[in-house]
């Protein structure tokens, strides 16, 4: 049980307590453990979501070709979290996310009609019905908004999920607030 206790905390930072209580919630089955401890996490994420990120970094990302990169601000809520290894190897990876997949807005919501222009265009042409065309749009937006987009570096998660397991293991809330990509 001990060596198991120690694998988990491992894995996911959780403190000793917490992963104690997880397996024993999950008779001792280390992946419904992980489940746990993952919901766990996700609802202390969304309890510190309303909490002000006055502070944090701008990295860039130039990928290997020096051909596309972007630039990315990424927020938390102290300057103690903003010089933390962890939140700002997690700003690298969301600018280099922005470059292998091209979002064109933070969130789903985000996303208007007019910056799927092309895209709609071409669904029109294809004489889908009203709702069928409902769906497609939705299903582009999502394909679109960074946060809703499969992690380039673990596709079971997304960006948002993964922004959720930092805020839960760092405590402090965690947003991207802009970014741009460029590309020649």
């Amino acid at each position: 049980m001990l060596e198991l206790i120690k694998e988990i905390r491992e894995e996911t930072g959780a403190g000793v307590i917490d992963v104690k209580k997880a397996l024993e919630e999950a008779s001792g089955d280390k992946e419904k453990a992980l489940d746990i401890l993952r919901e766990k996490g996700l609802k202390k994420a969304d309890k510190k979501a309303n909490r002000i990120a006055g502070e944090g970094v701008v990295v860039s990302y130039v990928h290997a070709d020096g051909k596309s990169g972007a630039i990315l601000k990424l927020l938390c809520e102290t300057d103690f979290v903003a010089k933390n290894s962890d939140f700002q190897e997690l700003a690298n990876d969301i600018a280099m996310q922005v470059v292998a997949m091209s979002p064109v807005a933070i969130t789903k919501e985000d996303v208007t009609e007019e910056m799927l222009a092309e895209e709609i265009a071409e669904l029109q042409e294809s004489g889908l019905g009203e709702k069928e065309m409902a769906d497609k749009i939705e299903e582009l937006k999502e394909t679109k908004a960074l946060y809703s987009q499969a992690f380039v570096k673990n596709p079971e998660l997304t960006v948002e999920e993964l922004i959720k397991s930092k805020i839960a293991a760092i405590g402090e809330n965690i947003k991207v607030a802009e970014f741009v990509k460029m590309d020649i």
